[in-house]
């Protein structure tokens, strides 16, 4: 039976070894949730940057720039990093190419390189990607981007909740990461939005008034897609 582990900080990653696995990669709020919601709305694929000059440079290739920094939309691109940039219809996506960089998710995307698949993960695909990894029969560990490598609540949720869908299928009693994430989901599950409201990144989001963000990331099984990373792109994997 494969197992399901959970990092909580891109920081852990060096302690795992990711070869022969499948990289879960998560940041609730807001970037795994957008890049989900843009290719659900028609982008054709998505190109994650860690630097927010070279994803700005990308505009000159064709590609609308998407980039957030401490939660506020950076200046000089077409979106932040909500996932109405994609539904609003102020910027028309469809059809449309994307480069992006955020202040966590893009970062553990790339340091979650090692593995032999990277996933994107969000509450808005979580059926598909469950679906996915019962098809793929792989180890899997989830990662959390956090909050500058700091542990955070929703990411984390996440990886509980991804592990109560997967209880049949793997292990996840072998990893204490584990078991204290599907507590963490039992306990939360009930009123989700409730017990968000405690979360340090979601008292920011209510700083910044991206109240309604938050409500939608939240969402389960939106959208019935699974995001690849691979060869520099994200993309759908029916695309």
């Amino acid at each position: 039976m494969p197992t399901l582990d959970i990092c909580f900080s891109p920081e852990l990653l060096p302690l795992f070894d990711l070869k022969g696995k499948v990289a879960v990669v998560v940041d609730v709020l807001r970037a795994t949730s957008s890049i989900v919601t843009a290719l659900a709305s028609g982008v054709t694929h998505l190109v994650p940057f860690s630097e927010l000059a070279e994803c700005r440079a990308m505009a000159a290739q064709g590609y609308l720039t998407a980039a957030e920094r401490d939660g506020r939309q950076a200046e000089g691109v077409d979106l932040g990093n909500s996932p109405f940039g994609y539904l609003d219809g102020v910027v028309p996506v469809q059809g449309r190419a994307v480069a992006i960089t955020t202040t966590n998710g893009t970062r553990a995307l790339h340091l979650s390189a090692a593995a032999d698949g990277i996933v994107v993960g969000a509450f808005l695909n979580l059926g598909a990607v469950a679906d996915y990894l019962r098809r793929l029969n792989k180890d899997v560990v989830v990662v959390c981007a956090g909050w500058k490598g700091h542990f955070c609540l929703e990411d984390t949720l996440f990886g509980g909740a991804l592990a109560a869908r997967l209880q049949a299928d793997f292990d996840t009693t072998h990893s204490d990461a584990t078991l204290a994430a599907l507590d963490l989901w039992a306990a939360a599950a009930p009123n989700l939005a409730g017990y968000l409201l405690r979360s340090a990144h979601v008292r920011r989001l209510n700083h910044l008034e991206a109240h309604q963000d938050m409500a939608f990331c939240i969402r389960e099984d939106e959208y019935n897609l699974v995001p690849v990373f691979r060869d520099g792109r994200i993309e759908s994997l029916n695309h």
